[in-house]
């Protein structure tokens, strides 16, 4: 029972971690094209992950767990946040966000297929139910988007589920910290190989600074620190019933959308944040 509280605690504060991604990477891309802000964001955390693993002399993961470490990789340090950036482009922060909705089903999805578990069905009819009411906030929005933009940010919702579900198998075998810090790792080389190719002919001496905030953001919190609480939350807490939490990472996303970007955020989310919220205590008490 410890476990599970000390689950809760981390992964809600992950989610209020990765609350600020949305907002940061649509800073972020206003300056920097999203290959080289998936590249320049990878190498960052990269750097930092290795500092943490050679500093604490970690053993190096067995050829199984470097498979699922790339996966990892491909879906959370590569997929998710390059899929998201481009989405960026075609929507504001504040539908990118509503978005988000989705992933705890994702998450809860992937747990039963990679990590074995079996939750309840009152479980999933809150999680659906909690999913329904982002879509539902989301379809009553007038925010910009397109159907290239929606699409993109499916796509991503998906591969994300699937890294938050492999990663958190994986954690009880490697710790969370070192989870993410050995999929960061391995992306180097290829972040380093992204960063010089999307390099723009002209610099980067006109990039503004709020662009440089989204960056050091989604480099610094959302590529490493929110991974380190996160995959120890689902990990103490059950990979279904944890991620349930993230219904509520839209709506703390979009109060900082509004106060940071000036996006207009309907009255409606109030509404919506109530039903999401008894969502998620209904899917903690029947997971």
């Amino acid at each position: 029972m410890q476990d599970t509280y000390r689950g809760w605690g981390s992964g809600l504060l992950a989610v209020a971690i990765f609350s600020g991604s949305m907002p940061a990477t649509r800073m972020a891309v206003l300056g920097f094209s999203p290959l080289l802000l998936t590249s320049m964001r990878a190498l960052i955390a990269g750097g930092l992950a290795f500092l943490l693993l050679a500093g604490l002399r970690q053993p190096r993961p067995t050829h199984r767990q470097w498979q699922q470490v790339a996966v990892v990789a491909g879906c959370c340090v590569i997929g998710f946040p390059l899929l998201s950036a481009l989405a960026l482009q075609h929507m504001s922060s504040a539908r990118s966000l509503v978005f988000m909705g989705l992933l705890p089903l994702s998450t809860a999805i992937f747990g039963v297929v990679r990590g074995g578990e079996r939750p309840s069905s009152a479980f999933w009819a809150f999680a659906l139910l909690g999913a329904l009411a982002v879509a539902g906030f989301a379809l009553t929005k007038q925010a910009h988007s397109s159907a290239l933009g929606d699409s993109l940010m499916i796509l991503a919702i998906i591969v994300c589920g699937l890294g938050y579900a492999e990663g958190a198998v994986l954690t009880r075998e490697l710790g969370g910290w070192q989870v993410i810090s050995w999929a960061l790792l391995l992306c180097v080389p290829l972040a380093i190989a992204g960063t010089i190719a999307f390099w723009p002919r002209d610099g980067i001496a006109n990039v503004g600074m709020s662009s440089w905030l989204g960056l050091a953001y989604v480099s610094v919190f959302s590529m490493l620190i929110g991974f380190i609480f996160w995959y120890r939350g689902l990990s103490l807490g059950g990979i279904a019933k944890i991620g349930q939490l993230q219904l509520l990472q839209p709506f703390l996303g979009l109060g900082l959308a509004a106060f940071l970007l000036r996006e207009h955020v309907a009255p409606g989310m109030l509404a919506a944040t109530m039903l999401v919220v008894a969502s998620v205590a209904g899917a903690k008490r029947f997971a």
